[in-house]
């Protein structure tokens, strides 16, 4: 081995420390007098296979050093269990090294958690790690999304209802069930990436509309966990607004969509910071498109940055689409091989043929095999796909069934520097800040996709 990574000795005086920096700012402390609430913490830990210990070397990895990634991940685990939230979301969970594992499995287990981990595919050695407090919910099922895509990514699925000490909110007539789902997105390692990724949360979205509908479930709180890797600019993040997700820290600090530096989470293995790291939030009373239209709109709005990033202008673009085609119109083949030259189908992490046709289908809404510029300019060029909801009035359509919703009451990133959009060279506990958000439930209507 080499001579100590260099640097690694450096790690000593960290992790001596990181307990104490790790525990010393809690939520727990701020809400501990506002009950009834449910508390929900994402935290990417970072594998030790993927920890680099040394700039210079990157085959340096923390896993060869058990000392230094034991004493990081207690101290991880000293700071879950101190804050003691209701529901624990943790990405790069080194499933791959038993004695971690048991370690997470049996200090959880004590705290009174019961745990559901998921290795991604192709024995990539890290995956998710869902948590739950038995004391706060009961769960009626868990299920395991595989994407078996580019990036061998996972998504984990729960479904819990509340239990005691809510018990306030518990009536006969009242649902108290809540979707969680934990994943971890594709690293945007370049744009042709970008589709993948966007595909990825269609794919989340798609399973969890499934879920529901096989399960014959009334509206329900769905909470959407983890790394997303993409910040507010991206395309993936104007996606799930679309859908009605709001994102619970922004909410809490009353951001708004364009507030992009406010906060970061992560500082990447390029040295870049970035907030990448959300606890999305939809509440049964928000007012939702259908998901087809919503992903459609989303291709579309980024086939749009791709041409505009090309330099082409509207007119521009509609000349690209028509490719030799002679007419004032855009077939579509000279559509789909605009696709291709963009990177968006012809490779195996693109759109299928099926999804290309469904595009199509979107843009050319009369019919008529064609598409001319004003069908262009307003399903194309001018999609609103990252148009904010509004909530709708229930009582106005005749909808009397009411569930359990959420309002978001606080939320907290740590270290507490992330907070101001800078990221402090002392903190060593991961390369992402742990988000915790507070809920405190309340009774709403539930409303219903449009059609």
């Amino acid at each position: 081995m080499r001579k100590d990574c260099r640097r690694v000795s450096k790690m000593k005086g960290r992790i001596s420390k990181i307990g104490s920096y790790a525990i010393s700012s809690s939520i727990r402390d701020q809400q501990q007098h506002q009950q009834p609430c449910i508390t929900c913490t994402t935290f990417n830990i970072l594998a030790p296979i993927y920890k680099r210990l040394n700039r210079e070397d990157p085959s340096c990895r923390e896993s060869d050093y058990r000392a230094y990634w034991l004493a990081r991940n207690r101290s991880i685990l000293d700071s879950l269990i101190y804050e003691r939230s209701s529901i624990i979301c943790l990405q790069e969970f080194w499933v791959g090294n038993e004695e971690l594992v048991n370690l997470y499995e049996k200090r959880l287990g004590d705290a009174g958690y019961v745990n559901f981990k998921l290795g991604r595919t192709n024995n990539r050695g890290d995956g998710l790690l869902t948590a739950v407090r038995k004391d706060h919910f009961k769960v009626l099922n868990y299920r395991e999304f595989l994407f078996n895509d580019f990036g061998d990514r996972v998504a984990q699925l729960l479904h819990v209802e509340i239990a005691a000490p809510f018990s306030q909110c518990r009536t006969n007539d009242i649902r108290q069930e809540i979707l969680i789902v934990n994943t971890h997105l594709l690293f945007p390692h370049d744009s042709s990436l970008c589709i993948v990724r966007l595909h990825q949360v269609y794919k989340i979205l798609q399973y969890v509309e499934s879920y529901q509908k096989e399960n014959d479930l009334n509206p329900m709180p769905i909470i959407l966990c983890g790394d997303w890797n993409g910040s507010k600019r991206g395309h993936v993040y104007k996606f799930l607004r679309s859908q009605g997700f709001v994102s619970s820290y922004d909410t809490a600090h009353q951001y708004a969509d364009a507030d992009a530096q406010k906060w970061v989470s992560h500082r990447n293995h390029r040295g870049n910071i970035c907030g990448v790291d959300f606890i999305w939030l939809l509440n049964p009373n928000r007012y939702r498109k259908l998901l087809k239209t919503s992903w459609s709109e989303a291709v579309f709005a980024m086939f749009k940055y791709l041409l505009r990033r090309a330099s082409l202008t509207e007119n521009d673009a509609f000349a690209f689409l028509k490719a030799d085609n002679h007419g004032d119109y855009i077939n579509y083949s000279g559509f789909c091989e605009a696709l291709r030259q963009l990177n968006l189908i012809g490779h195996c992490n693109g759109l299928s043929v099926e999804e290309s046709k469904e595009l199509w289908d979107q843009a050319d809404k009369d019919g008529n095999g064609v598409v001319d510029l004003t069908e262009f300019q307003q399903r194309i060029w001018n999609s609103s796909g990252s148009e904010q909801r509004e909530e709708i009035s229930h009582e106005a359509r005749g909808i009397q069934e009411q569930t359990i919703g959420f309002s978001i009451k606080n939320a907290v990133l740590f270290p507490p520097e992330v907070e101001k959009g800078t990221w402090p060279e002392d903190y060593s506990l991961s390369d992402h800040a742990r988000l915790t958000v507070v809920f405190s439930p309340i009774r709403m209507p539930c409303s219903q996709s449009l059609s």
